[in-house]
């Protein structure tokens, strides 16, 4: 039995490289196909036929200069994906370049090549109707480039449960080193954090994929901790828009929490449901001042419930902008270029 698995597990794995090759898209003759894989003309004759038993759709040309040739398929075989799961795949390829990870534009979109060769018409057109008339919007900054290797690293000994050794680069950019037992990834529109239990520091820690560069080896395993907490998208969204800075603000929205969302990104505060009419933001800032203005841009009727001091930076904001409002307006200061001009003229020598 071991012996006729290891010759399954081999035969599986040419196939795959078989396939893989074949959606290179280009005619390979059954002679070069037998090179690349390490087995006969014939081997290759019969990976083939598996291979349209599977349900690909392999072409062969006959003759001297004939060869193989992955054509338009009907189904996914053995991906086992039905209509809409094959499109939302194509889809997210297509929009993966907005993520934030370094370099997956390119790969996302060699990969979206390889999946609509074999695409049934109907799927492809509808593929093609999404990617010709969506035009994609980002907002605000673009995302904070992330090494894909770097990623899956981490990812990897998340789920292998293994400590993790990595220099980290502060926002002042000086480096420390940190071994930490990673837990799980979090991902917002611009930015990828790991959330990890800070072994030197005794606590847990939230940080920026993009500062991260590992080195290993890493190890030995640990037991997994408790979370910080059940819903660690709020953990880190909590993390990165109130504990990061130095004042903190608790807000009353006077709008619906579905709507407030819509305005305020995770990355600017957490929303807690309050009634049906209003929900409750807590946010930071660099200072109270700052915080003003950025309550103000939020474009939505509030209440402040702490801190005290926030409210008297309004009031200050408010009777600052009430005196510039009740003084006289007076025309702007020519510049040096104006002087001499005479009103209605484009030069100083006035009118002839």
């Amino acid at each position: 039995m071991p012996g006729r698995l290891g010759f399954m597990l081999e035969t599986s794995a040419r196939l795959l490289r078989l396939l893989s090759l074949l959606q290179a898209h280009r005619e390979w003759s059954g002679a070069d196909l037998a090179d690349r894989l390490g087995v006969t003309p014939r081997t290759v004759r019969r990976d083939v036929d598996r291979l349209r038993e599977l349900g690909y759709p392999v072409n062969a040309s006959p003759g001297t200069g004939g060869g193989y040739q992955l054509g338009v398929g009907a189904e996914l075989p053995p991906l086992l994906l039905d209509d809409d799961e094959a499109v939302a795949v194509a889809v997210g390829l297509r929009t993966a370049a907005g993520q934030g990870i370094e370099g997956i534009g390119e790969t996302s979109v060699r990969a979206l090549t390889k999946l609509e060769q074999v695409l049934p018409h109907r799927l492809r057109r509808r593929v093609g109707a999404l990617n010709a008339f969506t035009v994609p919007m980002l907002r605000g900054r673009r995302p904070s480039a992330v090494d894909p290797a770097v990623l899956t690293e981490l990812a990897a000994a998340c789920r292998d449960s293994e400590r993790l050794r990595f220099e980290y680069r502060a926002h002042d950019g000086s480096p420390t080193r940190r071994t930490v037992e990673p837990h799980r990834l979090v991902c917002t529109e611009r930015r990828w954090y790991l959330v990890a239990w800070d072994v030197d520091r005794d606590d847990w820690r939230t940080f920026r994929v993009d500062r991260i560069t590992p080195k290993p080896p890493h190890g030995p395993r640990f037991t997994p901790r408790q979370p910080p907490a059940d819903d660690l998208a709020a953990y880190v969204s909590k993390g990165v828009s109130v504990r990061a800075y130095a004042s903190h603000a608790v807000i009353r929205l006077l709008v619906p929490i579905e709507e407030a969302a819509e305005r305020i990104s995770p990355s600017a505060g957490t929303l807690e449901a309050e009634s049906a009419d209003s929900c409750v933001l807590r946010t930071g800032a660099a200072s109270l001042d700052v915080m003003v203005i950025h309550v103000m841009l939020m474009g939505i009727d509030f209440e402040v419930l702490e801190p005290a001091e926030l409210t008297e930076a309004i009031r200050t904001a408010r009777d600052r902008l009430t005196r510039a409002l009740a003084r006289p307006s007076r025309e702007a200061p020519r510049s040096r270029g104006d002087a001499g001009r005479t009103p209605g003229t484009r030069s100083g020598r006035g009118a002839a």
